[in-house]
């Protein structure tokens, strides 16, 4: 329970700002249940966060929802279009769950928004920026 009480706090401690989630829906093979526990803490905590469903491309932007994730088979991840969305909408926290194994365009050495990335795994990977936080169960 450990790393579920840090992202609570988390969200508390960014109640004034404009965060957005991101879910990689690359792959099947995933902690659904632990992924889907996450986006319902956003949902009750910070009902105004963004979400959005990203592999290749933005697949959705709604009102942050657990019971509307869809994930896809191909295993194909970028990140790039999600972290520039953000910079273009001026978000101040992103949380990003995924494997980080996606895509980086190579221009990408940081952004200007608080990010996070929420690892649902057993394997921490370095992360080109922000910081790495494994929620896996």
């Amino acid at each position: 329970m450990k790393w579920q009480k840090k992202i609570l706090s988390m969200i508390q401690e960014r109640q004034g700002k404009k965060i957005a989630l991101a879910v990689d829906t690359s792959t099947k093979d995933v902690q659904t249940i632990v992924i889907n526990n996450i986006v319902k803490l956003f949902e009750t905590v910070k009902p105004d966060t963004i979400l959005v469903q990203a592999d290749y491309k933005i697949r959705s932007i709604t009102p942050v929802k657990a019971d509307s994730i869809k994930y896809y088979s191909h295993g194909k991840s970028s990140y790039t279009l999600v972290l520039e969305w953000a910079e273009q909408e001026k978000i101040d926290t992103l949380f990003y769950i995924t494997d980080v194994t996606g895509y980086f365009s190579e221009e990408m050495d940081r952004v200007n928004y608080e990010m996070f990335w929420l690892v649902p795994d057993e394997y921490l990977p370095k992360v080109p920026f922000g910081r790495a936080i494994k929620v896996a169960s």
